[in-house]
């Protein structure tokens, strides 16, 4: 006999799920590989970011355009390994920030806009890098 109950979760703050693994080097070396559910960060910089994980894609005043999405999901990745207590914020905020303006320069945005994004992160993104308890989902069950 199967369970006849369905338990699910709201999501919040997500817009964008990537459909296949995503892997990129990145110049964050530690002393132990990082594994999360969908994060892997090994000790040698190779990030990647697992199918099937969600992101809110650009923050802010701004439009989501393709020359932003692969910079905001890495910056993303980074900030929630450091929300997490992966990654120590002070130590690795500046280079998540400066990535993601580099990527966005590869990707085809102006200077002035990666300029302006790199700007704004800078200025209002420390909050969301700092750690913080992760919220508990509320578990919903159904019937």
């Amino acid at each position: 006999m199967t369970d006849s109950k369905a338990y699910y979760r709201k999501l919040r703050h997500y817009k964008y799920q990537l459909m296949q693994d995503y892997t990129i080097s990145i110049e964050i070396e530690t002393e132990e590989d990082i594994e999360t559910s969908f994060i892997v960060l090994t000790t040698d910089g190779e990030l990647t970011i697992k199918n099937r994980y969600a992101w809110d894609g650009p923050s802010g005043p701004t439009t989501d355009t393709k020359s932003f999405m692969r910079g905001s999901l890495v910056h993303d990745a980074l900030y929630q390994l450091m929300r997490e207590g992966h990654l120590d914020h002070q130590e690795h905020r500046e280079y998540a920030d400066d990535l993601l303006k580099k990527i966005c320069l590869e990707d085809g945005m102006s200077r002035v806009r990666a300029w302006y994004v790199h700007k704004s992160v800078r200025t209002f993104g420390e909050k969301h890098a700092r750690p913080s308890p992760k919220p508990k989902d509320e578990i919903i069950c159904v019937p």
